[in-house]
């Protein structure tokens, strides 16, 4: 008998609860993604503040519904109070729901550290103060932005049509300020990345983690699942 296809959890900002794209692209029928929404309003600390306490209860219902693991697909919701509450939110959702979870914040990190990276040119959606708040935790993770621009979107429903086009202006505008970083870092995880990892790669010679898709990639390995996905970037041949 064929083995069931395992189910994951994904906490996502926008209210409607739809599943990103990357993850059915880059794990196809290798696992299934089931995704609530927070609602959240904009893309601030103040928006932050509104949401951030019913992750939890969120994550409790997706594990009621049978996920075996689940993430908060949001970078920026889950590093805005900094690395130690990212941490404390982890093993919070873990201790309530019962199964493996993980965030966002985390699988930058984790990712950036799993391609040897240290010192990072960062190109974000954010505005300003989100960037800072970015650039904290990553320097209270052992990671040094290098250089971190944003595009200053605060609007939820923007981010996502962000162009590839503009997605590789920006980076090509980051490293260039920055070329002494080892690898490029595409936060926000509204962001549609897939096909700008690949061009970036191949323009700079240096790796790129971007937070939707290493959200994805963090998961499967929290879940104990085959992390990889030919073609789609350095982080997906580990």
């Amino acid at each position: 008998m064929k083995e069931p296809v395992p189910c994951l959890g994904l906490i996502v900002p926008p209210r409607a609860g739809e599943v990103p794209a990357d993850g059915p692209a880059l794990y196809g029928d290798r696992a299934r993604f089931a995704a609530l929404g927070l609602g959240l309003s904009e893309i601030s600390t103040r928006g932050y503040e509104e949401v951030i306490d019913g992750v939890i209860e969120v994550a409790a219902e997706l594990a009621a519904g049978g996920a075996q693991a689940i993430s908060l697909m949001g970078t920026s919701l889950s590093f805005f109070r900094g690395a130690r509450f990212n941490h404390e939110l982890e093993a919070a959702m873990t201790r309530r729901v019962g199964v493996p979870c993980t965030t966002m914040s985390n699988a930058i990190v984790r990712g950036m550290r799993a391609l040897g990276l240290r010192r990072v040119a960062v190109a974000t959606a954010y505005i300003e103060e989100v960037n800072a708040r970015l650039a904290t935790y990553l320097h209270d993770s052992d990671i040094a932005a290098t250089t971190i621009r944003g595009l200053a979107i605060s609007g939820v429903a923007e981010v996502s049509e962000v162009s590839t086009e503009a997605l590789v202006e920006l980076c090509d505008e980051v490293y260039r300020a920055a070329p002494d970083a080892d690898g490029i870092l595409i936060s926000c995880g509204g962001l549609q990345t897939l096909e700008a990892i690949g061009i970036v790669e191949a323009r700079f010679g240096v790796p790129v983690v971007s937070s939707s898709p290493a959200g994805f990639w963090d998961l499967m390995r929290v879940a104990g699942l085959d992390s990889r996905s030919p073609g789609r970037g350095r982080l997906f041949g580990i």
